[in-house]
């Protein structure tokens, strides 16, 4: 069962969320301020966190600056009736994996829950192997120590292949692909990612195991070619 912390100083919100949560299968821990959040995440095993920003005592930024600082990637969901722009961009810029403003809409949180998860756990393996080659996600680094080659990507060049290369039988939609690296509400459109997935090519030439493909009328395909 996946647990997931719910930090926010509204208790009926807080509630609400656990007993919502709780009836789809997951397990719910709450904090109603910044510093009793840092303490649950810190003695629980923790898969997923829905933060809210402004709490007594240390704010939602604050808290996930402090997670990620030591090096925790669990996926974090901010939610704060604050809108603007710049709430959303100090929000992503101290960790924060999406933001969603209040009032929310349950459905599309557990959407927005499922998508993070689902990444998450893609990249808890932190590797993976074609034929000589290493995709190591704690270095965003493709070698093949055999032929002498290696070459470092973004986070979300590499993020977007290693998304690709986990489903070499699937193939995905520009639109699949800017919501969950780009976020549901990202300023932008889809051509973003034909020009990510142009660079990437243009960098991983030099190792013909893996490769992206583009699937005609549907989107976008991680080839491995392990033979």
């Amino acid at each position: 069962m996946l647990t997931i912390l719910v930090a926010d100083d509204e208790i009926n919100i807080l509630n609400l969320f656990k007993i919502r949560l709780e009836n789809h299968g997951y397990n719910v821990l709450t904090a109603r301020d910044g510093r009793e959040a840092i303490d649950v995440f810190y003695n629980n095993s923790v898969d997923l966190i829905i933060m809210d920003i402004m709490m007594p005592r240390l704010n939602g930024y604050d808290v996930i600056d402090t997670i990620r600082s030591d090096n925790y990637n669990t996926p974090v969901i901010m939610v704060s009736a604050k809108g603007e722009l710049d709430d959303k961009r100090e929000g992503f810029s101290v960790g924060a994996d999406d933001y969603m403003v209040k009032p929310i809409e349950f459905d599309e949180l557990l959407l927005r829950i499922q998508a993070l998860i689902r990444r998450y756990k893609i990249v808890a393996d932190k590797k993976i192997t074609v034929g000589n080659v290493i995709l190591d996600y704690n270095t965003l680094t493709i070698s093949n120590e055999i032929e002498g080659k290696s070459i470092n990507l973004s986070k979300k060049e590499f993020s977007i292949l290693f998304k690709l290369l986990s489903y070499p039988e699937r193939a995905f939609t520009k639109e699949q692909l800017f919501d969950e690296f780009w976020g549901i509400d990202a300023v932008g459109d889809t051509d973003s990612v034909k020009v990510y997935i142009s660079k990437i090519r243009s960098q991983i030439a030099i190792f013909p195991e893996i490769d992206i493909t583009t699937i005609r009328g549907i989107g976008y395909r991680g080839v491995k070619n392990e033979g």
